[in-house]
């Protein structure tokens, strides 16, 4: 095992250096006016996948192979703390004028920066920046993967970063509705209104704007829950830790045929789950760096937001 990773890390080194920066493609980066949508240079398969993130640039992304809070991971009982929705204040406006959706080619991003979104947590005021999606999901729900996940990423203005995830599920949608009656567990509007423009941005690169977005449901769906509450790290490059991640108990759904679209233009763009938080990096494990039995790097308390250092930027 150690021998095969080794080989694979060395096939790494002799990748072409248009590969070599995996900044964060997102639209947390300073663009200038008018910029084009930034395609990532980083993958989910083959050299510029996961167990390769480190060697695409040594220097920025070490943690990506040896962080021992990375995400995302199995979110089992003592992996988090149960934070009721009650605890935290999330206000999200609606966006009548719709916002911009991006396809950066290692997801698609709804642009919310500037739209009002705000989220308080432990005391910290947090600025929603933009909300990205992910198939499958990357948290696991004990033991249970998703069909899918979107990201909503806020920071403050100490350049801090913290992440509501919430699992997204797939429902029929019954020949009931075309009588006008509700099925209990209807697609999210939100999704279906974000998702009906999928198709114009097929490419990466491409940008559209959306249809006028309710945010509100998405608001009321979060504080009828809870928040699973973990200090992780960003889950792709460059894999900074002290991310506040808050995983919501509540899903959104979306209907099949709107999955299969989306699926069909985002493809497989999910980190594999981490270790335990505060256990030895899974990739450094596997080279043999230590024993399965080494001694446990204390995982941060999941107050860590209040002191947490700056997370460099990236896709997570």
């Amino acid at each position: 095992m150690s021998s095969t990773f080794s080989r694979l890390f060395l096939l790494a080194a002799s990748v072409t250096p248009a590969l070599a920066f995996c900044g964060a493609h997102t639209h947390l980066d300073r663009r200038a006016e008018g910029e084009a949508v930034p395609i990532a240079e980083f993958g989910y398969t083959g050299t510029v996948g996961p167990v390769l993130w480190t060697q695409l640039d040594p220097a920025a992304n070490a943690l990506c192979s040896t962080g021992a809070n990375q995400s995302p991971i199995n979110m089992v009982e003592g992996e988090f703390k149960l934070l009721p929705a009650s605890e935290v204040q999330l206000t999200i406006p609606d966006v009548p004028e719709g916002a911009t959706f991006e396809n950066l080619g290692s997801t698609v991003e709804v642009v919310m920066k500037g739209k009002g979104g705000t989220f308080v947590l432990e005391g910290k005021t947090f600025t929603l920046e933009q909300m990205h999606f992910h198939h499958p999901s990357e948290h696991i729900d004990d033991g249970v993967s998703m069909p899918m996940e979107m990201h909503m990423v806020f920071t403050n203005e100490a350049e801090e970063i913290a992440v509501i995830g919430v699992y997204v599920d797939l429902v029929d949608v019954p020949a009931i509705l075309q009588l006008h009656i509700l099925p209990r567990r209807a697609p999210s509007t939100l999704l279906e209104t974000i998702f009906s423009s999928i198709a114009e941005i097929a490419s990466p690169g491409t940008e559209t704007t959306t249809k006028p977005l309710v945010m509100s449901e998405l608001v009321t769906l979060l504080k009828a829950g809870s928040f699973q509450r973990y200090t992780g790290s960003l889950t792709t490059p460059p894999c900074s830790e002290n991310v506040a991640w808050s995983v919501a108990t509540e899903k959104l759904r979306l209907s099949k045929a709107t999955y299969q679209a989306v699926r069909d233009i985002v493809g497989f763009n999910s980190r594999y789950p981490q270790n335990k938080l505060g256990d030895q990096n899974l990739l450094a494990l596997a080279l043999g760096g230590a024993s399965a039995e080494a001694p446990k790097t204390e995982a941060p308390a999941v107050e860590a937001p209040a002191n947490a250092t700056v997370a460099r930027r990236g896709r997570w």
